[in-house]
């Protein structure tokens, strides 16, 4: 359930474009290139004594040169397209690992379960390749 709270959370903060460094939440602030989870607590430290009109107001945070500040500034994020694939890859792999543990549960033999297993994972090579052809 907070996996789908916070993808929810992420694409509508995608869709508003500019971040707000003030209010921006650490997953907000970990979109931006260049700030990872240490820089984004940083600047969630940071915020709590001084407030952020700009993104220039970050500089007297330790580690942040110009290239963070310009991304920042400029609001670089990582590609949409290849957050949104890397979140429907591993949607199909968490299906994937389900399957597999209800087959591993089964009554089944071993043979049964391998059987089964190869074809859970033939499947979803399928569904992966027909998701990569429409990209």
């Amino acid at each position: 359930m907070r996996k789908l709270v916070l993808l929810l959370m992420l694409c509508v903060s995608f869709m508003f474009g500019a971040i707000n460094l003030q209010t921006a939440s650490k997953e907000e602030l970990m979109s931006i290139k260049g700030i990872g989870p240490k820089k984004a607590d940083q600047i969630m430290k940071y915020r709590k004594t001084n407030k952020i009109n700009s993104a220039d107001d970050l500089k007297s945070i330790k580690g942040f040169g110009p290239g963070v500040i310009g991304n920042i500034k400029k609001n670089k994020t990582v590609s949409k397209s290849k957050k949104k694939q890397k979140m429907q890859k591993s949607k199909v792999e968490e299906k994937r690992k389900a399957k597999i543990d209800k087959v591993k549960k089964s009554n089944l033999s071993k043979e049964e379960k391998k059987a089964r297993k190869q074809k859970i994972n033939k499947k979803m090579k399928e569904k992966k390749a027909k998701k990569q052809a429409k990209n």
